[in-house]
C-alpha cells in the first residue's frame, strides 16, 4: 500500500521517520496504513477499503504521546495484516490541536469521511470533546489516552470506550504504597478534569486512612514556573506530595524540583502518568511512586506483550523502548478489531455490541470493556523510580499490581459500581 504523508506536517508524519524492517515480511509491510491531512475526502466503496480514523495531535504539548499511541494502533493493524473481514484498511490520521478542533476532525471522519470507527484522544479535555460527537453520530470511538471519571461516568454514551484507568481507580491502587509512607500529605493537581480527578479521589482515600491534608493549590495547565509551589510545600513538610500534573507540566515540575534541593527529601507521588514524562525529566531529576497502565519491563507481562515489545524495539532500533502510550494505542486497536471479527461486521451498533462481551485472555486473566460503562477492565501497576538508576531507559520497579491476582470478578469490584461510577447509559 502506498503511504501518503500528511501535506500539513510533514516534519511530524509518523512514518516519515520510520523505516520498517526488511525481517518483519510482507505482513509488517502491508501493515503500514494511509495517513490522511484533514479535508481529504476519500469516497466510500462496498469493495473498497475500509477507513478507520484516529484523532491524535501532531503539534503541541501533546505531539510525542499521540506518536507512541499511533505507533500501537498502526502495530495493531500491521498484526492483522491490516486487514479486517478480508478487506484492507485505510487509516485516516487528524489533528488534535484543542478540544474544538478535535470535535471537528471527528466529526469529519464520522460524517464526511464515513469511517466505521475512530482510535483517539491523548488527554481529557479532547477525550470528552470527541465523545460527545461519536454521541451524535452513532459511530464507535475508542479512547485509549484520557483518564477523566467524567468519560465513562456522568458522560458515558453507548458509542464511547476507554482503555486508559480511570483516576479513581489508579488512585486506589497508588494509595497503600503512599499510606505506608505516612498520612500528612500536600496536594498539587493541574487546574482541569483530569487534575481535580486526582486530588477528588486521593482526598477521600486519604480522609478513610485517617490521614491529615496539609495543603491543595491548582496549578493553570502549561505552568513553568512551580518555584512558588515548591517553596509552599517545602514549609509545610508533608510525608507525600500528591500530583495531579499532566504529562510535560510534570516533567517541568520534577525538574524544578530537583533544581530546588528537593529530591529524595519528601517522596512525591502520581497516580497515572506515562514512560515519555519521566524520560523528558532525566535521570538525576526523576523521582516518586507512579501508576502506569503497562511497562515494557513489568516481569508479570504476559508472553504476547512480551513479543510485542520485542517487535517495537526491532522496528525502532536504538531508540527508547516500548512506552505506556504504544501499549495503548495497540491493545485499543487489539481490542476494536478482535471485537469487528467475532461481530463479523462493520456496522457500528454491531461493533459496540461485540466490544462489550469482547474479551482478551492472554493466560492468566481475562481483560475486557465493561458493558455498562465501557471502561476496559485491566490490572493496574504502580511502579517507584529506582533510587539508583543505571540503564538508559529502565528506571522503575514494579511494586505491585492491582488486584494481585486478577479475575474478572475483583477488576470489577476495583473499578467501580454503577453507584460509585454515575454511568446511566442510555438503551442502545
Amino acid at each position: 500500500m502506498t503511504t501518503k504523508y500528511d501535506e500539513q506536517h510533514p516534519a511530524q508524519s509518523l512514518w516519515s521517520r520510520r523505516q520498517v524492517l526488511k525481517t518483519a515480511g510482507a505482513a509488517m509491510a502491508g501493515g503500514l496504513a494511509s495517513l490522511a491531512a484533514p479535508g481529504i475526502v476519500r469516497a466510500a466503496s462496498e469493495s473498497g477499503p475500509l477507513k478507520l480514523g484516529m484523532v491524535f495531535a501532531k503539534q503541541g504539548v501533546w505531539t510525542e504521546q499521540s506518536k507512541q499511541l499511533a505507533d500501537g494502533v498502526t502495530m495493531a493493524l500491521a498484526r492483522k495484516g491490516n486487514k479486517v473481514l478480508g478487506r484492507e484498511v485505510e487509516l485516516l490520521w487528524y489533528d488534535e490541536p484543542n478540544p474544538q478542533g478535535a470535535q471537528q476532525n471527528i466529526s469529519k471522519l464520522m460524517y464526511q469521511d464515513k469511517v466505521f470507527a475512530v482510535v483517539g484522544g491523548s488527554n481529557s479535555g479532547t477525550s470528552l470533546a470527541m465523545s460527545s460527537v461519536a454521541a451524535r453520530a452513532h459511530v464507535p470511538y475508542l479512547c485509549p489516552g484520557a483518564a477523566a471519571a467524567a468519560l465513562t461516568g456522568s458522560d458515558c454514551n453507548p458509542y464511547t470506550f476507554r482503555t486508559l484507568t480511570t483516576t479513581m481507580v489508579a488512585s486506589r491502587a497508588l494509595a497503600p504504597s503512599c499510606l505506608a509512607i505516612g498520612k500528612r500529605w500536600y496536594y498539587l493537581a493541574a487546574n482541569y478534569a483530569y487534575g481535580q480527578d486526582i486530588y477528588n479521589s486521593m482526598s477521600i482515600l486519604l480522609k478513610q486512612a485517617g490521614g491529615k491534608e496539609l495543603g491543595y493549590d491548582k496549578a493553570p495547565l502549561g505552568t513553568s514556573d512551580y518555584s512558588s509551589f515548591i517553596l509552599k510545600i517545602r514549609q509545610a513538610k508533608p510525608d507525600v506530595v500528591m500530583l495531579g500534573l499532566p504529562g510535560g507540566d510534570l516533567s517541568t515540575f520534577l525538574k524544578q524540583w530537583a533544581d530546588m534541593g528537593m529530591k529524595g527529601k519528601i517522596p512525591v507521588a502520581c497516580p497515572i502518568i506515562g514512560n515519555i514524562d519521566l524520560w523528558s525529566v532525566g535521570a538525576e531529576a526523576a523521582t516518586g511512586y507512579y501508576g502506569m497502565p503497562w511497562g515494557f519491563s513489568n516481569p508479570k507481562n504476559p508472553q504476547v506483550e512480551k513479543e510485542f515489545a520485542a517487535d517495537y524495539a526491532k522496528l525502532h532500533p536504538g531508540q527508547a523502548p516500548c512506552a505506556d502510550k504504544v501499549w495503548l494505542g495497540w491493545y485499543t486497536t487489539r481490542v476494536l478489531l478482535d471485537a469487528i471479527e467475532k461481530a463479523q461486521s462493520v456496522e457500528a451498533l454491531k461493533i459496540v455490541k461485540s466490544l462489550e462481551t469482547t474479551r482478551i485472555n492472554d493466560g492468566s486473566y481475562e481483560a475486557g470493556y465493561r458493558n455498562w460503562d465501557h471502561q476496559m477492565l485491566h490490572p493496574c501497576m504502580v511502579f517507584k523510580v529506582k533510587d539508583k538508576i543505571t540503564d538508559k531507559w529502565d528506571w522503575l520497579d514494579l511494586v505491585t499490581q492491582e488486584p494481585t491476582q486478577p479475575t474478572w470478578a475483583n477488576l470489577n469490584a476495583l473499578f467501580g459500581t454503577e453507584q460509585e461510577i454515575g454511568c446511566k447509559m442510555p438503551p442502545h
